[in-house]
């Protein structure tokens, strides 16, 4: 399995915010230069976190974009869900699909993606923004002031 820009770059834009959270809105071009992500694929990442109720944004001379919740409330998994749809590493899986399997009952590989999709998701959900600013604010005390946000 592999994660693609959206949910990767969708988690740099949302840590940055969380960076920056209690500082007002930050205009997506900063994140942008920040994250070296273009600033029209953010500006369509970013719309889908606002829908989501992630994100609000503030129009204006001084506008942009903040957290719509505090960085403990937000958690990766929540991101990923919103950006790259279920996390499902087979369709049978999917927590959206409608139309399951004829024969998952009898279906032995069926307890893995289970297992492995349940598996994603605990590491996921138990990561917020706020751990990620944590781990980011305890590296540049240690002198990291370069640290990335690779996911």
């Amino acid at each position: 399995m592999k994660l693609s820009t959206k949910g990767r770059y969708g988690v740099k834009a949302m840590l940055d915010l969380a960076l920056n959270y209690g500082e007002g809105s930050i205009p997506l071009r900063s994140i942008a230069e920040r994250q070296d992500i273009s600033e029209n694929y953010l500006e369509q990442l970013i719309a889908v976190l606002r829908k989501a109720g992630l994100v609000n944004s503030v129009r204006g001379a001084y506008g942009g974009y903040l957290l719509a919740k505090e960085p403990a409330e937000i958690t990766v998994g929540d991101i990923i869900r919103e950006l790259e749809g279920p996390i499902a590493p087979a369709d049978c899986v999917a927590e959206d699909n409608q139309e399951s399997c004829n024969k998952v009952e009898d279906c032995i590989t069926h307890l893995i993606w289970k297992e492995l999709q349940e598996s994603i998701s605990e590491v996921l959900d138990s990561i917020s923004l706020e751990d990620l600013r944590q781990e980011a604010i305890n590296a540049r005390q240690k002198g990291k002031s370069g640290y990335l946000y690779h996911i």
